[in-house]
């Protein structure tokens, strides 16, 4: 599915579906409520990273970066599953790649396997759920992209919140992805602390004087502009599984324009494995400031001593 234009800005249709937006928001805290009644909790600290807009901020690779410093599993949902990405999503076959466990399917069920290992006291890290109360949080960590902000500010479907802006107040920090340019306007509560991340786009190996883009991912729109020497570009939708004819008419593509084609690391893992030695991709590194990796790993002993 590709993300809704009218996410971005207040246009007369978002203004149109407020209504729908008042019933989703009605409809989802009956559910948060009712799914808060059974809450899980966890043997192990949770560490949930997850945001207030629907797909697309870069949260995966601040996921992954958590992930790599403190060695910990990640518990994820596993979006759109295939053979070509082993049954286990394309970002969790990310970070799989950079050597990180990675447990797909049911978040809780993966949870109360992994409070089994007895062996086991570390904390798990939980990509995405936020909206989820079915499993306590011990670290709740917003991420917002800065490029993106809150969009239109309105909810789904009118916007892109999962819940209103004022729900970033009940977050432990908040992680903003800096941006060069097209910066939002972002209004932060007062009481959590912020830390900032960078993305950089690191570019394989060769020349790359014509470049053929293409992007299956929630806004690749911030893709094709981060390259150079783009003479053409496609968009589908986010977690989108190429055919055979989608590879064959970008291929023409190419071709035609007498370019190479690249894409993200995200695309390339669903692309079947000999069309992946045919094309490139462009690996997305995300620093995040030194002073946040300080203060979670204060946080987590505090509540070590907190429940000790």
């Amino acid at each position: 599915m590709k993300t809704p234009w009218w996410f971005l800005y207040k246009t007369p249709l978002a203004f149109l579906l407020l209504p729908a937006s008042l019933f989703y928001y009605i409809g989802s805290r009956a559910v948060y409520g009712w799914r808060k009644m059974f809450a899980y909790e966890s043997r192990r600290k949770i560490i949930c990273i997850g945001g207030l807009f629907a797909g697309g901020v870069g949260k995966t690779p601040i996921v992954r970066e958590i992930a790599n410093r403190f060695d910990m599993p990640v518990v994820m949902r596993g979006y759109r599953r295939s053979a070509k990405t082993g049954n286990i999503g394309d970002e969790a076959t990310m970070m799989m790649r950079d050597g990180i466990i990675v447990h797909v399917g049911h978040r809780k069920s993966n949870i109360i396997l992994l409070n089994r290992q007895t062996n086991e006291n570390g904390p798990i890290l939980m990509d995405d759920g936020l909206q989820n109360p079915s499993i306590k949080k011990d670290i709740s960590i917003i991420v917002i992209n800065e490029n993106l902000g809150f969009g239109n500010g309105f909810l789904l479907p009118a916007g892109p919140l999962r819940e209103p802006r004022r729900a970033a107040e009940k977050a432990d920090a908040i992680i903003i992805i800096k941006s060069d340019k097209n910066k939002r306007k972002i209004k932060l509560p007062e009481n959590v602390p912020v830390f900032y991340a960078e993305n950089k786009n690191v570019m394989p190996s060769g020349k790359y004087d014509r470049v053929v883009a293409f992007a299956g991912i929630g806004y690749p729109k911030k893709f094709f502009r981060a390259l150079n020497n783009v003479v053409a570009h496609r968009a589908f939708g986010d977690h989108y599984q190429y055919t055979d004819k989608d590879i064959q008419d970008l291929f023409k593509l190419a071709a035609r324009k007498g370019a190479k084609l690249l894409t993200t690391e995200k695309d390339w893992v669903r692309l079947p494995r000999d069309v992946r030695k045919k094309i490139n991709f462009v690996k997305l590194e995300t620093k995040i400031e030194e002073k946040f990796f300080d203060w979670l790993k204060e946080k987590v002993n505090a509540n070590d001593k907190k429940n000790s």
